[in-house]
């Protein structure tokens, strides 16, 4: 308890500041505050009531403590959103077998001729033996195009035709472009890029697994048709590439009057303009820019 004693200006401004001072400085843990006058004008403070004269406890003046003013704590600032993560495609995982020092896998021809095929991620085209395109009753006749293939010591003209789909594994392409040669090895076919180029391919050769990522994903402004810049230069300068060599070629059996060789050829250049002519259809459908169709 507290009391302040005397009269005049000077003490009751003394008086005024000692309450100011006790009403910051009181404790919220403290409680009430009371305040009663004595019969000469003197002020008095108590927070125990039982103190208090009983005459003057009636006529006490309860003051509640002001409330302890807590310091503002910082404003946390927002944590900054993560970029949400773009989920890669699922990979389909593929059982590899190895032969001597080739890699060899199942596929599925026209769904339903199943053999196994050498894996060759350098090979421009899938290749399949004659007895294999004989079980899918493939006929070749004068309207067949035949591709010219560089040996190490000739040129060889090999059929060219294209299959309904090849199945690897659970993944599936439609319409591939396969040449009719036989293996040295006596494999039934050869596993190449006319099939492996539609997905992003991935050899673990130790544990004998391949994993194909589709190149194919949703569409949108930068993937148009599904496919990205790579996969849609990659294919116009596979056909580009491959007609230019092709015209070489009929300009050298020009040259040499062979007719039978020239025709092959130009059946040849008639299916790659068609096979080109197509791809440009589907790329202007898709909304491919001109600069990645060169």
């Amino acid at each position: 308890m507290c009391t302040v004693l005397g009269t005049g200006n000077e003490k009751m401004k003394a008086i005024t500041l000692l309450i100011i001072l006790l009403m910051v400085l009181v404790s919220s843990g403290y409680g009430e505050m009371y305040k009663w006058v004595d019969e000469k004008g003197t002020v008095h403070f108590t927070d125990d009531l039982s103190s208090i004269p009983e005459k003057y406890r009636q006529d006490a003046e309860t003051r509640k403590p002001p409330k302890e003013i807590s310091t503002p704590k910082p404003q946390e600032m927002p944590k900054p959103s993560l970029p949400s993560k773009v989920s890669e495609p699922e990979g389909i995982i593929v059982d590899l077998f190895r032969k001597h020092e080739l890699l060899l896998a199942e596929v599925v021809l026209n769904g339903r001729v199943r053999q196994y095929f050498i894996l060759d991620t350098g090979a421009s085209f899938t290749l399949i033996n004659r007895p294999t395109a004989k079980e899918l009753g493939i006929t070749i006749d004068e309207n067949t195009p035949f591709m010219p293939i560089f040996t190490a010591s000739s040129l060889i003209f090999t059929p060219l035709v294209t299959l309904r789909s090849v199945r690897v594994g659970e993944a599936e392409v439609e319409n591939v472009d396969v040449l009719i040669h036989d293996m040295p090895s006596e494999t039934a076919g050869l596993l190449g890029n006319s099939f492996l180029n539609k997905f992003k391919v991935m050899i673990d050769s130790a544990n004998g697994k391949m994993t194909l990522y589709s190149m194919q994903g949703t569409p949108s402004p930068d993937r148009p048709g599904g496919y990205g810049r790579d996969f849609w230069v990659s294919q116009f300068s596979f056909y580009n590439r491959v007609l230019e060599e092709l015209r070489k070629i009929k300009r050298r059996y020009e040259g040499k009057g062979s007719s039978s060789d020239l025709t092959r050829v130009n059946n040849a250049i008639r299916y790659f303009e068609n096979q080109l002519s197509e791809f440009e259809r589907r790329a202007s459908f898709a909304g491919v820019p001109r600069n990645w169709r060169q």
